[in-house]
């Protein structure tokens, strides 16, 4: 019998580690959460893909959820003391590359915020799209995770002749009142730390495959944003691609410097992308199992920022320190 009963998570605690990774089949060998419970982490994020339940039936995804979360070393990690969180990308969604034509959105987000056991009370539950915050620590030493709903609000896709992604030069993805919230979730922040998470990538705008830089506004009005705001210490988390990779972006107006860990997959990668070009890239592709890891030393200041990706027993593959 699936066991829920966990202590409820105190956010007021002064958080160091942060783990997180996306595309996980319930249904696969999932070896990465025993190397992951043995980071002691404080919060997991899921950044999509936690199942694949690619369906307008919600008892089919539904019984997904239920099987990932009766998952012997998932368990392990629930009932650990961390807070777990997330949002989705596109096949827990219900459709893949889905956006905002999908017929059950509601009733696939009420799915997912069980498995995450938000609260019925919860803002989050409210309001329309996945999209939640959160904010761990005491003054002077938060952490903000503001995670992002790409899926709910966005417009269609544009392929060419080849069915590649192209840009859809005026299109949207997350929508006004999203838009709205994350502009209000970020002026209104007092956090030395920020964490932006979303299922899809943000910086790479080379590759093929699904990304903001398919949704050129989109990803401009987010870079303006932070931008304008002077939001300290940003980095970005996505998932998706099923590769891991470290990126780095620099706004030469702004002199603000973001960072983008992208992890994927749990259960499964594409050992045949080890060519992509990047140009936001730190080091190399991952092309093994993934998860990410963030360290944060408090002892110092500015905190010493670590970010990582690690694979099966716990190998670091790609490693670098976030210096803003």
């Amino acid at each position: 019998m699936l066991n829920t009963n966990r202590t409820k998570y105190d956010r007021s605690q002064e958080i160091e580690t942060i783990v997180f990774g996306s595309c996980n089949k319930h249904n696969k060998a999932q070896p990465l959460w025993k190397e992951i419970v043995k980071h002691k982490p404080n919060v997991w994020i899921w950044l999509g893909d936690s199942v694949y339940g690619d369906t307008e039936d919600m008892e089919l995804l539904k019984s997904k959820y239920i099987a990932q979360k009766n998952h012997v070393e998932y368990q392990k990690l629930y009932h650990s003391n961390c807070d777990i969180i997330g949002t989705w990308d596109d096949h827990d969604y219900g459709v893949n590359d889905g956006g905002k034509e999908y017929a059950k959105k509601e009733e696939s987000k009420q799915l997912l915020f069980d498995f995450l056991d938000v609260s019925p009370s919860d803002q989050s539950r409210q309001r329309p799209g996945a999209s939640s915050s959160f904010v761990y620590g005491p003054k002077n030493r938060q952490v903000k995770v503001l995670l992002l709903d790409a899926r709910s609000f966005r417009d269609p896709l544009k392929k060419n002749l080849l069915n590649h992604n192209i840009p859809n030069e005026t299109g949207d993805i997350l929508g006004e009142e999203q838009w709205a919230w994350l502009e209000a979730e970020l002026k209104n922040s007092t956090a030395q730390i920020h964490l932006i998470g979303s299922g899809i990538q943000f910086l790479p705008d080379e590759h093929r495959f699904e990304k903001w830089a398919n949704f050129p506004k989109a990803r401009k009005r987010l870079l303006d944003l932070l931008s304008e705001y002077q939001i300290p210490s940003v980095i970005l988390l996505s998932g998706d691609r099923h590769i891991g990779e470290i990126c780095k972006y620099e706004n030469t107006e702004s002199n603000q410097v973001l960072y983008e860990v992208t992890s994927s997959g749990l259960t499964h990668s594409y050992k045949g992308n080890n060519s992509e070009p990047n140009r936001y890239r730190q080091g190399n592709m991952v092309n093994d199992l993934n998860f990410g890891l963030i360290t944060i030393d408090w002892k110092v200041e500015p905190p010493n920022i670590s970010l990582q990706l690690r694979s099966e027993n716990n190998v670091v593959k790609e490693e670098i320190e976030a210096i803003f």
